[in-house]
This record gives C-alpha cells, structure tokens and sequence, in this order.
C-alpha cells in the first residue's frame, strides 16, 4: 500500500505521522532488522541445488544520470521444488542485464529454472531448464482466431503436445512422491512426446513474421534446454512458482506506482522478502515481523543463531501459533 494511503489513515485515526517519517522506518528497520535475515536467506538459497528466477520492471523516479521514465527492475529468486523451506528474495537492480543474475546467483551451482530471458545465459555455473508454460502461451497465441479445434493448424498441434506433457505432469506428481519415481515416470511416459514434438519442430516453416514463426523461433532458441527437467524428478517443469512469487509486487506496483530512489526500491524488495517468505513457509506476516523485531537479528550473528529466527523454524512457527491462539482467546 502506498505510504501517502497509510498516512491519511493514521491521520483519520487521530495519528499524525507523515509519510517522510513512515518512509524512515522502513528504511531504517529494514536495514537494521531485515538485511542480516536476507543475507542469510541469500546464503542458504546459494547451497541449494534447485533455484528459480523472474523479473518484472519498476519505475525508480530519482537514479543517478538516468531519466525518471527508464525502467529499472525487480528481480525475484526462489527456491524450486526439492522439498526444502521455500526460500524467496527480491533484488532491485538498475537494469535488466545478465549481471545481475550473474551477481546475486554467484556461487550457485545447480539447475536454475527461468524464462526465456537470454540474460540468464551468463550465469554460467547453472543449467537452464526451459518452461513449458512459456512455451504453450507461444503456442496459443499463435493459433488463429476461431482455429482453435483446427487440427491441420500447426498451431493447434504444437499445444496439443504441451497439453500432453501438462496432463502427465500433473498425474506423476500426483502419484509418486520421490524424486527418483518422478524420474523414471517421467522418462517413460514424457520423454516419447517431447521427442514427437521435437519432430514436429523440425518440420515448421513458418511465414516469416509471423506468431507461429515467432512462437517457433522462441523453442528453437531453447530447444537444448527443453528436456533437461528429465534427469532428476526435482527440476521443475515450468516457472510458475516464480510467476506467483512476484505477482504481489506486480499487484502492490498497481497501488503505488513508481519508487521515489534506489534506496526506497531497495527497502520495498527487503520488505517484499519478507513478507512473502513468510507466507510461503505458512506463517502469519503479522506475528512473524513483530517476533522478528523483538528479537532484532545483527549481522554479527552467525548462522546457527539466524537459523533459529528462520520463518521454517519449528521454535519460531510454535510460539508464533501461541501468540495467534492468546489474541484469539482475548
């Protein structure tokens, strides 16, 4: 929510605290009480084997030597889906440039699922998987309209193919529960129709100019990428869970628009992190921010004593359900 919006409500509420005063604690508190928690986030996430990433742009109306309508961004890495605490952090960069993922993933050495973003490329130490959500959207828009149950489109047959693969993936995730089951499952059944829709591929000669060249275009580019989730059941088969991850910043973006400076960008992706890192591991933001103020984590801890103020912490997520049950019970 906009600072000037919490302002006028603070103030309908007999608190007058103006918006300068408001942007201060956020800044302040965030980087007193929330960076030793998200460098500590970035570390863990590092030691991964599993990472996801998306970025979205934001308006920053006051950079150094840049104009108020250039676009910076904001970038989002997660965790993927190998069973561990969901790990999401925020990062503002100036530009959408590789380097940023080059910066924030360094030390990182696993598989990395991602758009079709070419900037992902530099971040060598990682092997791209390719996102079948991306690829079907492609597809999709690339039927005519009013084609849609038209076979002889190629169109049609390319997310025919997807649609398989969906279907299949929802099914052996539904059924097997173990990484080396998904495997095996995946090979048998997936593999046979990523093969037949490679062959379909092949055989595209799009018009020039065209969405089906531009959606044939986009796989080819991507084409050594397309089956690498097959060789462990713990890759992703697309990006959706970053998707989800940084659509509340999209929405937020809708209410207040733009970024006074970098600093501002900067705190907002600090405040996001936490904010969605807590939800993610299924606590209450509320309770678990006031915890974690109370409790004013420092960069001079070490990571065994950050861990116990971890939102996946057994400890923390207990006396944060007391808290829950003792507000309730007033």
């Amino acid at each position: 929510m906009p600072l000037y919006r919490i302002e006028q409500d603070l103030g309908r509420l007999g608190a007058k605290i103006s918006r300068a005063t408001l942007a201060n604690w956020v800044f302040k508190n965030g980087e007193a009480f929330f960076t030793p928690m998200y460098d500590f986030f970035h570390r863990k996430l590092l030691h991964r084997n599993f990472a996801m990433a998306d970025e979205t742009p934001v308006q920053v109306l006051h950079e150094p030597e840049r104009r108020a309508q250039t676009k910076s961004y904001m970038w989002l890495f997660r965790s993927g889906e190998d069973g561990g605490a969901p790990i999401i952090l925020y990062k503002y960069s100036e530009t959408r440039a590789g380097d940023t993922a080059v910066d924030f993933l360094d030390g990182f050495a696993g598989y990395l699922m991602c758009d079709g973003y070419s900037g992902y490329n530099k971040v060598k130490t990682a092997k791209r998987l390719a996102c079948w959500a991306h690829i079907r959207r492609y597809l999709i828009d690339a039927i005519p309209k009013g084609k849609q149950l038209d076979y002889t489109q190629p169109a049609v047959q390319g997310v025919m193919y997807t649609n398989q693969l969906f279907d299949k993936e929802e099914k052996i995730r539904q059924k097997y529960k173990t990484s080396d089951a998904v495997r095996e499952a995946r090979l048998s059944q997936e593999k046979p129709i990523i093969e037949g829709f490679l062959s379909w591929l092949e055989k595209q000669d799009p018009l020039q100019g065209s969405r089906l060249d531009k959606a044939v275009t986009y796989i080819r580019n991507r084409k050594e990428h397309l089956a690498t989730y097959l060789e462990d059941g713990r890759c992703s088969f697309s990006n959706n869970l970053s998707e989800n991850a940084i659509r509340p910043f999209v929405v937020g973006r809708k209410g207040w628009l733009f970024c006074d400076t970098p600093a501002g960008a900067q705190a907002s992706a600090m405040a996001y992190t936490m904010v969605e890192m807590t939800k993610a591991n299924k606590v209450t933001p509320y309770y678990y921010l006031t915890y974690l103020f109370e409790h004013q984590p420092k960069e001079t801890m070490s990571d065994d004593e950050l861990e116990e103020l971890a939102p996946w912490n057994e400890n923390v997520k207990t006396e944060i359900q007391r808290r829950i049950e003792n507000q309730n019970d007033q």
